[in-house]
């Protein structure tokens, strides 16, 4: 997929993959990051205003000056959180159009990654079936699971994207030397170390991994052999999540969303040429292959970054760069270990019921995980917005973008969980009722999929927010202390009520821990965090909330009473979705109003032209 990169004085904003650098903002940019280029990338537009383009009132009459005229701001009505307040110097719908678009590539690149990741597992069973050695490469499979979430989407991110908003920053400030090159000179000579470092030991101690992950295996070394090819996705996937930030804090997300269809290609060819002669560690070898994929597709995007900086590196107004906090570095990368071994936990729990309990599992956490990945796909897009607004020192651009996407990834959630909760068998008998899968597991996987969708809301505002304690580039412990309290309620629950409700009650401890960190994290926010308003944002999430669950028990109560599971989805999912529609805009759900607005306003002028 490619963008055209926007002509001389055309807006930057409508370009996702050129980011906001071309526009230089004297006064406060709300919108996508205005001033954070060189001047010298896309464009020769500079603004003197008040753009707040993407960001929400925060008063009941809040003013923006521009060209030194005030403008009045929409401010609250009735206690919910406000709407995006009309731009000065460029346009509100610029910003808007940027981040928009940007999350729509995102998104459209993500989903096509997955569809990817879906035929690479259809590939593996085509070529090596289900037996002793899938199961050996799917414990070597371990290693990428980790590394994908420690590296890439949350750890190692949550590090880097603000260090590197600061840089993008001075640099458009005019610092001395080029301070995004002085952070790469600081930062990536140590990082690919310790990538090298951990992934040879990884390599090294592979037999041990294996016996502590699958000690029951009958036969390791092929476990063995295939862990120590995956183990290279350490010193690859640390590139990768290396170059990804760095790419997004510059307002680049083409290529860090094309990484994953990359890495998925990169496997399904070298399982096809190379698996009748090597057999599953072909597979294995294709994980350390399309790692290398995914450095190289950003490779470029970053090195042009890089060359468009000062003539001086080695500085930052007369200061040497400094390395990353290795206190912050570690209470991101405990929180994202944290956060990952509930998979381990619950897989841990299942293992004691009967054969097929960790299958229905982890089947219907993959497919009711689909609406949270769509919906935190906006986080991603506006993570390097909170985190540059926080290293300018606008607190009130950065809080009001903070709880524009609470509301807007709630509402997205929501609708997905209702669709979840109301399609749950129709969804299930469609994608995997054929061949060894039963109606019998279609029935067990539905239930656990309609429980384990009662905790998406949770998840989906944890992603969210802990980027907001990670924007200020600050080591904080309370994120682990927030995860760890819903780790241990998920262990006691499970162990209470694996016995009695089986596997839905291992998805009901699930919901029940990540809700409780969502709740203490929303605590926190404040001197710990970007200070929000929490009770007002709850109150707007509540009002999706109450349309998702009349929304799910209607779009239910239609799917079950047709036969087709086709015509069942199709019934229950336009059922779903025109309830909920219709009770977010009787609530005036935030962002939902506006965005029917804006697509009725669009239809209107085309139709006029």
């Amino acid at each position: 997929m490619t963008v055209t990169p926007p002509r001389a004085g055309e807006d930057p904003h409508t370009n996702p993959d050129f980011g906001t650098g071309a526009s230089t903002s004297t006064g406060t940019d709300a919108g996508a990051g205005a001033g954070t280029g060189t001047g010298r990338d896309a464009g020769t537009s500079t603004g003197t205003g008040t753009d707040a383009g993407t960001s929400t009132s925060t008063g009941t009459d809040a003013r923006a000056r521009a060209g030194g005229r005030e403008r009045a701001d929409a401010g609250t009505r009735g206690g919910r959180v406000p709407g995006a307040r009309e731009g000065g110097g460029r346009p509100e719908g610029a910003s808007n159009r940027f981040l928009a678009r940007a999350a729509l590539v995102t998104i459209a690149l993500s989903i096509a990654g997955a569809l990817l990741g879906l035929g690479r597992d259809q590939a593996l069973a085509h070529l090596f079936g289900a037996g002793s050695d899938t199961d050996a490469f799917l414990v070597a499979w371990t290693l990428p699971e980790f590394a994908a979430t420690l590296l890439i989407e949350d750890g190692l991110a949550f590090v880097l994207i603000p260090a590197f908003s600061v840089a993008v920053t001075r640099r458009a400030q005019g610092a001395a030397g080029d301070p995004v090159r002085a952070l790469v000179a600081a930062t990536l000579p140590r990082l690919t170390f310790a990538f090298a470092a951990v992934g040879a030991l990884l390599i090294a101690g592979a037999p041990y991994l294996v016996e502590a992950l699958a000690p029951g295996l009958p036969d390791p070394r092929l476990a063995v052999d295939c862990t120590r090819l995956t183990a290279t996705c350490v010193f690859s996937f640390g590139l990768a999540g290396y170059c990804s930030a760095a790419l997004r804090a510059h307002r680049r997300f083409v290529a860090p969303a094309a990484i994953y269809i990359a890495y998925n290609t990169g496997i399904i060819a070298v399982m096809f040429v190379l698996g009748a002669r090597y057999g599953v560690r072909s597979a294995a070898l294709g994980v350390a292959v399309g790692g290398g994929l995914m450095v190289v597709a950003q490779a470029p995007s970053l090195w042009r970054q890089l060359r468009r900086g000062g003539s001086a590196p080695g500085t930052l107004d007369g200061e040497p760069a400094r390395p990353m906090d290795l206190a912050l570095v570690g209470t991101v990368l405990l929180f994202a270990l944290c956060r990952q071994s509930q998979v381990l936990i619950e897989r841990f729990l299942a293992s004691s019921l009967p054969a097929g309990a960790i299958s229905h599992l982890n089947y219907a956490q993959k497919v009711a995980q689909m609406p949270m990945v769509l919906s935190l796909m906006l986080c991603t897009v506006t993570f390097p917005v909170v985190a540059q607004a926080v290293a300018e020192g606008d607190t009130e651009r950065a809080r009001e973008r903070v709880e524009r996407d609470l509301t807007l990834v709630a509402c997205t959630v929501l609708l997905g969980a209702a669709a979840v909760v109301a399609c749950a068998p129709q969804i299930i008998q469609l994608l995997f009722q054929r061949g060894a899968f039963t109606a019998q597991d279609t029935a067990a996987t539905a239930a656990v999929m309609r429980v384990y969708a009662l905790g998406l809301l949770g998840h989906t505002l944890v992603g969210a927010l802990v980027r907001s304690y990670f924007c200020s580039g600050r080591p904080t412990w309370y994120p682990l202390f927030a995860m760890t309290a819903g780790i241990v309620a998920t262990c006691w629950t499970g162990v209470l009520a694996v016995g009695s409700w089986g596997v839905c009650g291992i998805a009901a401890a699930n919901a029940a821990g990540i809700t409780l960190t969502a709740g203490l994290l929303l605590y926190g926010m404040g001197p710990r965090s970007v200070p929000i308003r929490t009770r007002a944002v709850l109150s707007e999430i509540g009002k999706p909330l109450r349309a998702a669950l009349t929304a799910a028990v209607t779009g239910g109560l239609c799917a079950s009473g047709v036969d087709s599971p086709l015509l069942g989805l199709v019934v229950g999912g336009t059922v779903v979705t025109v309830v909920f529609a219709l009770l977010a805009w009787a609530f005036r759900v935030e962002g939902f109003a506006s965005a029917v607005r804006s697509v009725t306003r669009r239809v209107s002028c085309a139709r006029f032209r």
